[in-house]
């Protein structure tokens, strides 16, 4: 049973790091994080979470001067701002960092009233997990905000979502999350990411967005030597809350037509009719190198001709630059 609000302390940091692009210095952050605890959990591509209730004492401090500590030291050493949410659990310190501009340590204190109090306007898809199609459901029976989920009965909240959906819902409403913050090391992996220039609704702008991903990413993967076997895509709103839904690709792949197909399905699924999209990001996981997979011949001539195509466009682009070949359809990043 997750524990109540008050019952461990603030020791949860979910430490989110701005302008962050290399992976390489991701994983020094993760490196010098691990200097203040050994409980320190990758969240790629540009942020942590670390459990620091073993080093108070050894430091002398308490959770939140010890965030300020860390986010002195990662603007020092890499010149990068970071946002700190000091809280509880994982939850409630993302949430907290979250709540408000960038670039600063915010601290929610372990109290119940406090933590209700906190909670109670946030809009439903302030937690994570609830993603817009879920938040539109729970809106249809007026469940519009966490403190309306948190007053709901466990049983309604499992009749509209299911079971184990509706109990871990009426968990997060209450400020509830028994996750443990595991170890864990920056995976290898490579992400692109297109900022719009104001909130985007539009979904066929989103989709082109995603076309141009999908390009620059398989051209990355395929100028390495590499292939990804999972695809994860990100969404940024524009009340800056996040949703990320990941799958497995068929087959390892560089190949950018098999990586649109994903990263369309993806989208397609979190039905975004009337979302403020602000950016996406793809994100390929568990690469290998490419001598190492097999594509699988499926006889398909119009997939055949894409990868002919895409070499091509490939030596074009290293004779004559990366913007000298872009898929139609495609636009041209916002934010490289």
């Amino acid at each position: 049973m997750a524990p109540e609000p008050g019952e461990r302390g603030m020791s949860i940091l979910y430490i989110h790091f701005h302008d962050l692009s290399d992976e390489r210095i991701h994983c020094r952050l993760l490196a010098l994080l691990a200097e203040y605890t050994p409980l320190v959990q990758a969240l790629p591509p540009d942020a942590a979470l670390a459990d620091v209730s073993g080093s108070l004492r050894y430091f002398g401090t308490d959770a939140t001067a010890l965030a300020e500590r860390i986010r002195a030291r990662t603007g020092g050493l890499y010149g990068l701002r970071s946002t700190v949410g000091v809280a509880a659990n994982p939850l409630l310190a993302r949430m907290v960092a979250a709540d408000g501009p960038p670039s600063a340590v915010r601290t929610l204190p372990d109290d119940i009233d406090t933590v209700t109090a906190f909670l109670a306007k946030k809009p439903a898809a302030a937690l994570q997990g609830v993603g817009p199609a879920t938040a539109r459901t729970l809106s249809s029976y007026g469940l519009d905000s966490v403190g309306r989920i948190a007053a709901a009965p466990l049983g309604t909240l499992q009749r509209i979502l299911g079971a184990t959906a509706g109990r871990r819902l009426h968990d997060a409403a209450r400020g509830l999350d028994p996750t443990p913050v595991i170890p864990s090391a920056a995976s290898r992996s490579m992400s692109v990411e297109h900022r719009f220039a104001q909130d985007e609704l539009d979904r066929e702008r989103q989709r082109a967005a995603l076309l141009s991903l999908t390009d620059r990413l398989g051209l990355q993967l395929r100028a390495e030597s590499q292939a990804a076997r999972t695809l994860t895509l990100s969404v940024r709103y524009a009340d800056r809350s996040t949703t990320t839904r990941t799958r497995k690709l068929s087959e390892p792949t560089a190949h950018t037509r098999s990586l649109t197909a994903l990263a369309y399905e993806l989208h397609d699924r979190l039905a975004l009719q009337r979302a403020r999209v602000r950016t996406l990001s793809l994100r390929a996981e568990d690469l290998i190198a490419a001598e190492l997979t097999s594509h699988q011949l499926a006889f398909d001539p119009i997939d055949e001709k894409a990868r002919r195509i895409e070499a091509a466009a490939d030596r074009a682009r290293n004779r004559f630059g990366p913007g000298t070949v872009h898929p139609a359809g495609a636009v041209t990043p916002h934010v490289a």
